[in-house]
């Protein structure tokens, strides 16, 4: 059983320091490449990689991220990839925690328990399902409880003060705290009242809470790691393939834009 994530927000703590979350989808712009790429986020500052599974109908996703999504099925990624992207990862990289993040319908093709057994071998760390609320999510996180597989849920600005009590039953790894009421990268958050839900949020936790949807600059990830104990970035990661003219840009640019976040936080 690994505790990647837990062991992770407390060095941190320790250190007076936040994560740096940082996602991308696998198999965006081509599977190696994206290997090439999920391996160099922690060289270049990320704690913690988020790793997108591709799916033609990501309905939480602005345009970029569904892009990628589309980039990486175009290219013939289906889940198995994913999974040789993990492994290959964790061959060279056996602390940093993994995060898969995306669909339940991915994983319902796959096969429910099959996918579960294989994210365990793989020591994936955690799982984010966006489009399962908590009434409908106990196949898979009640399936997780006690493996090491933290399962993270999702809090919205409209997520009143039952429904977060709700959530956080059996939540584990940290709290996914979405900054907007809208999809990813739509618009930009009004800090402040990020800012007090997520204090009003530790207020009935003791789980880390993470920032993200529309986190885009360093000064906006100056903000959110005030008081947030990681911050989120996707989009604008995810925005440098789709905006990269070739292939061999690609990777000083993310290396580049992660390095400064890093700093930032």
């Amino acid at each position: 059983m690994t505790k990647r994530i837990d062991n992770c927000f407390n060095l941190l703590k320790s250190n007076k320091k936040k994560a740096l979350i940082t996602f991308l989808t696998a198999g965006d712009p081509n599977y190696d490449l994206s290997l090439e790429l999920i391996e160099t986020l922690p060289k270049a500052g990320a704690d913690i990689v988020e790793i997108g599974m591709p799916f033609s109908d990501p309905m939480a996703d602005g345009p970029a991220i569904q892009a990628s999504s589309l980039r990486a099925i175009n290219g013939g990624h289906k889940m198995e990839k994913t999974f040789e992207i993990i492994e290959s990862f964790r061959k060279n990289n056996s602390h940093t925690p993994i995060i898969l993040m995306g669909y339940f319908n991915p994983i319902y093709s796959y096969g429910v328990d099959a996918f579960i057994e294989k994210i365990i071998s793989l020591e994936v760390d955690g799982i984010i399902v966006v489009d399962l609320p908590p009434e409908e999510d106990s196949q898979l996180c009640d399936a997780l409880e006690n493996t090491g597989v933290s399962f993270i849920r999702l809090i919205t600005p409209t997520t009143g003060s039952r429904r977060l009590n709700k959530i956080l039953q059996k939540t584990s790894g940290f709290l996914y705290y979405v900054s907007i009421a809208g999809i990813t990268g739509s618009k930009r958050p009004e800090i402040e009242k990020v800012k007090s839900a997520v204090q009003e949020i530790k207020t009935k936790t003791k789980l880390p809470v993470g920032v993200g949807f529309g986190i885009r600059t360093e000064d906006d990830i100056k903000r959110v790691s005030s008081f947030a104990d990681g911050v989120i970035i996707g989009s604008v990661l995810v925005d440098i393939i789709k905006n990269s003219e070739n292939d061999n840009t690609i990777k000083d640019k993310i290396m580049s834009k992660v390095k400064e976040f890093a700093d930032a936080v």
